[in-house]
């Protein structure tokens, strides 16, 4: 039985107590996970006296006269006011364009409906805060295509495993500019990509894109420097630092090495930088227009960076909560002495971040310039690495003792720690949204589309205390409303799609609530079946949603058909006996039903995997899926997957190759047949719906 007043104080800070679970049972929070949880948002829970302290010190913050930094409201919607302020108050509106505006509020106390969309400064009664102003919806396909019933497609890649030649042993965005003209030339009007968010530039050991350092700055080992640079630029570093050997050794490997890669990788950047600096470099401008314009948070990025690698060489540890205090603060002086002693080591973590928003700017504009409608889809993970950048830059904003996961459920019996961090709704709304704000932006910037992983975080996160088990953990409650909101308004700002990754346990409602905002929800093949072996006929798939035959956490067409991932479980035992037999039936009885629609819809039988994967991606590019996109794995039928949830070593995650060039992949025999299908269906489809 919970404690009636640790109850109280957990529903105060967002949690909820009581919640069901995806097998649709009720489930209730113990008090000792409560107590922990708590303590991880700020709110220590441990004695009785303690409670009470955290229940007076919730209830002051959360009073209704304490006006908030930033409010949120829908555009010619009215805005409600009277817990702040009395009726029929004079107001003075400073817009966004400069322009003024005097207003008064209604005899309800309300703001009239009547301003544009943007953030607007308003001043009532010797109080200020920030207006937002959304739109009703996001920037939408149909706005991208100028149809109002568009049916187009695109294609997903995971970035790192294209391959060029000479390029250091993964894919860059030098390969992904080819691989963008090449799918335009045929009809693409998108690529989704995989996280490039920044990672660690001295811990080379990490690597997985969906737990970076920070989700504001760019992974500099995917720039193309040759790009900017000059070729010329790029051999002699090479040659200068004996690398060509090295690299060419690294470009043959089959699977990625990321910690060699990523070390050569930045010897050559350095190298590049010294050249840059000393020869006073033409761009040398341009580098530092763009140092000025990101401003403090780059900076603070880059101070990261550095203390970081000096931690790391003084075996004071990877973690920033372990590092002495006086470099906890980003603010400290001692912070900024160090940085000032270390100019040159910020101004080259600079340099490099540089490099990559200028590589990855040129990839999407080559996405535009050659026809597409949308260009590149950019992937923001649901979490940032607690020890990272971004939770050391944002300390209030983000909940560094907490980690994102799931709760325990059929699939998997013991949950799921993701080993990340997420933003604190009581941070968010103290300091005006901010962090989330700028995060948007910065993933925004250089791209058609946003795919948010995870996206019931923006109405709850199952949160577990470090070093507790997932079965501990509680689910965070976030303003869903005023963040659809932000992301409304950033979306039509950037004129850039929203994709909103919607698997698993949804919260009912939520995908309505999407839908109403055009932030399109995702509908997996593997998935599109009730009950197992029954697939989902084509006209009954939404139009509120993508369609995609897997994803990256799943296995590949033709990996399902040949039941890869099932091999995968049982030679790495994260399965017994019992469960693999179940599984390896229920695969049986799921092909047979996707054959057996296949051939129901195209009257043809289909003798083996290659027609299966065929039939396949023609039937979601039928379907009335505004967009299609199909993984490029699926495209060549690949049949091993990119990761492996649940495995770090044991499964080669995020390590794979393609064999051919970037320039090569659609011009193979099985993907040429399979885009000109996907493209014939989606034109059809079209003239079917329109």
């Amino acid at each position: 039985m919970t404690d009636p007043r640790l109850q109280q104080l957990a529903e105060l800070a967002g949690l909820a107590v009581d919640w069901i679970d995806a097998n649709g049972r009720a489930q209730r929070v113990s008090d000792p996970a409560l107590q922990r949880v708590l303590a991880g948002l700020g709110h220590p829970a441990d004695s009785v006296e303690a409670i009470e302290a955290s229940i007076q010190a919730l209830l002051s913050a959360h009073d209704a006269r304490h006006l908030p930094p930033l409010l949120t409201v829908d555009q010619h919607q009215p805005l409600e006011l009277a817990g702040y302020f009395p009726a029929s108050m004079p107001c003075r509106v400073l817009l966004e364009d400069g322009s003024e505006q005097q207003l008064q509020l209604d005899d309800q106390a309300r703001l009239a409906g009547s301003l544009p969309i943007g953030y607007h400064q308003v001043q009532i009664d010797q109080q200020h805060f920030t207006l937002a102003v959304a739109p009703a919806r996001c920037y939408s396909i149909a706005d991208a295509l100028g149809t109002p019933t568009p049916r187009c497609w695109g294609l997903s890649a995971q970035l790192y495993s294209l391959r060029r030649p000479n390029d250091g042993g993964y894919g860059d965005c030098l390969a992904l500019e080819a691989l963008v003209r090449s799918a335009a030339e045929r009809g693409a009007d998108a690529l989704a990509i995989s996280p490039l968010h920044a990672m660690f530039a001295s811990d080379t050991q990490r690597y997985s894109p969906y737990s970076p350092s920070s989700r504001l700055f760019l992974n500099s080992l995917y720039a193309s420097p040759a790009a900017l640079l000059g070729d010329r630029a790029v051999r002699m570093a090479i040659e200068a630092c004996q690398l060509h050997d090295p690299l060419e050794q690294l470009e043959l490997l089959p699977l990625i090495d990321w910690p060699q890669a990523a070390s050569f990788r930045q010897r050559l950047l350095r190298a590049l930088y010294r050249d840059f600096i000393a020869a006073e470099h033409p761009l040398f401008a341009d580098f530092s227009s763009y140092r000025q314009h990101a401003g403090p948070a780059l900076e603070r990025h880059c101070r990261f960076e550095v203390l970081l690698e000096h931690a790391l060489k003084r075996d004071i540890g990877q973690d920033w909560r372990g590092w002495p205090a006086a470099w906890h603060d980003p603010h400290s002086p001692q912070v900024s002495a160090f940085a000032r002693q270390h100019s040159e080591e910020v101004e080259f973590h600079a340099f490099c971040q540089w490099l990559i928003e200028r590589s990855l700017q040129r990839a999407q504009d080559a996405a535009r310039s050659n026809g597409m409608s949308i260009g590149l889809i950019a992937d923001l993970a649901v979490g940032a690495d607690g020890a990272g950048s971004q939770a050391w830059s944002r300390q209030d904003e983000l909940l560094a003792g907490l980690n994102v996961g799931a709760p325990p459920d059929i699939l998997n019996r013991t949950g799921q720690n993701w080993g990340i961090c997420a933003f604190s709704p009581e941070g968010l709304r103290r300091n005006g949204y901010r962090a989330f704000i700028e995060m948007l932006r910065a993933n925004f910037a250089h791209a058609g589309g946003l795919r948010i992983d995870h996206v019931m975080g923006l109405q709850r996160l199952w949160l577990i205390p470090q070093g507790a088990s997932p079965a501990e953990g509680a689910y965070l409650h976030y303003p869903l409303d005023d963040l659809l909101r932000l992301l409304s308004l950033e979306s039509v700002r950037h004129q850039a799609i929203v994709l909103g990754e919607d698997l698993g346990t949804v919260p009912e409602g939520l995908r309505e609530k999407l839908a109403a905002r055009a932030i399109l929800g995702m509908r997996v093949l593997l998935f599109e079946q009730d009950p197992p072996g029954h697939f989902k006929p084509i006209l009954d798939w939404p139009d509120s949603a993508l369609a995609t035959t897997s994803t990256h956490d799943l296995p590949t067409l033709a990996g399902w058909l040949e039941a890869r991932d099932i091999d995968w479980n049982q030679r790495l035992a994260l399965i017994d006996g019992i469960t693999e037999r179940h599984w390896r039936e229920t695969r049986q009885h799921e092909r047979q039903g996707l054959r057996r629609i296949l051939e129901h819809n195209y009257g043809q039988p289909l003798a083996d995997s290659d027609a299966l994967i065929d039939a396949s991606i023609r039937y979601l590019g039928h379907t009335r899926a505004p967009l299609v996109l199909v993984p490029l794995e699926d495209l060549l039928g690949i049949d091993e997957q990119p990761n492996l949830p649940g495995t770090t070593n044991s499964h080669p995650n995020w390590r794979r190759r393609f064999a051919l060039p970037a320039t090569a992949l659609l011009d193979d025999e099985d993907a040429a047949r399979r885009l000109e299908l996907l493209a014939q269906a989606r034109e059809q489809a079209w003239e079917r719906d329109r």
